[in-house]
């Protein structure tokens, strides 16, 4: 069911990118909104884990820096059959962690210094295993990829701007949208873009929750990681973040989840719905250990 929602939202993303090409410039606009995604999709697929690290200048930490760290990601790896990803340190206190990459053979995991104070052995094991199951659903791909077409949305309403205050548009433009197709593009579609991204973000968060109750045969390990994190994020959003709102669904959870519009502009669903559905997980012995 997540994938097919996904796919639809995809779907409904190039839709909207599609439409906001048609009334800039028409067909031609149209023509053009595409080349422009394609471009942006070429270059996240391949550069999109380098650039996210960079904004959080996440350094690659050793075995010998962050030893139970390693082990843990090491001993998640070899359970989920799938390489050893990159392991990185974000120096911050506000607790988190991502995974980035286009597949699991170039994937690398990020938790931030508050994590590690902050989570006993198994709740690390938890969060950690929610993000390789990221990794493993290719989550991290489509969310680069939502995130570039909700990039593209955005240039093209830039744009129409300023088209309209140089007088690119007119009243009696057929093929486009005029004047007032121009304007609907500038407020609509980037909102429109904003909230299919978040709805393409907060679909793959179930199944990542899912994927690492069942990696780790534990699911209460990650609840209790959650309601740390939750509270945690509340109270100190992660600055980083705040400088690019853009990534916040890389996380586990959201960084901003202390600011205002953060229950309608959410990257994740609310915290007690993922802990139910992962409660309900640990009732059933064909996933929980005990």
């Amino acid at each position: 069911m997540n994938a097919l929602r996904t796919t639809l939202l995809l779907g409904a993303l190039t839709g909207v990118l599609l439409v906001a090409g048609k009334l800039i410039g028409g067909n031609a606009g149209m023509i053009i909104a595409l080349v422009l995604a394609g471009v942006m999709n070429i270059g996240s697929y391949w550069f999109s884990d380098r650039l996210v690290l960079s904004m959080y200048r996440a350094r690659e930490a050793g075995s010998d820096e962050e030893p139970q760290l390693h082990e843990v990601v090491r001993d998640l790896a070899r359970r989920a059959d799938m390489p050893m990803p990159r392991v990185y340190v974000i120096d911050t206190e506000s607790p988190n962690a991502f995974a980035t990459g286009r597949d699991p053979r170039h994937a690398a995991v990020a938790a931030t210094r508050g994590l590690l104070r902050m989570m006993n052995r198994e709740e690390l094991t938890g969060v950690l295993a929610h993000e390789l199951s990221h990794v493993r659903h290719r989550d991290t791909l489509i969310s680069a990829i939502a995130a570039t077409m909700a990039g593209a949305i955005a240039m093209l309403a830039s744009m129409a701007q300023w088209a309209l205050l140089f007088g690119g548009f007119s009243r009696d433009d057929d093929e486009g949208g005029g004047i007032l197709g121009a304007l609907a593009m500038m407020i609509l579609a980037p909102l429109a873009a904003t909230l299919i991204q978040l709805a393409v973000s907060r679909s793959r968060e179930f199944g990542a929750d899912a994927g690492a109750a069942k990696l780790t045969g534990h699911p209460l390990w990650l609840v209790d990681a959650l309601r740390k994190l939750e509270t945690a994020n509340r109270s100190e959003p992660m600055q980083a973040a705040v400088d690019h709102p853009s990534t916040a669904h890389l996380f586990i959870v959201n960084p901003l989840a202390g600011h205002r519009l953060a229950k309608l502009f959410s990257t994740h669903p609310s915290t007690e719905d993922r802990i139910s559905r992962l409660e309900a997980m640990a009732r059933d012995p064909s996933v929980s250990r005990g």
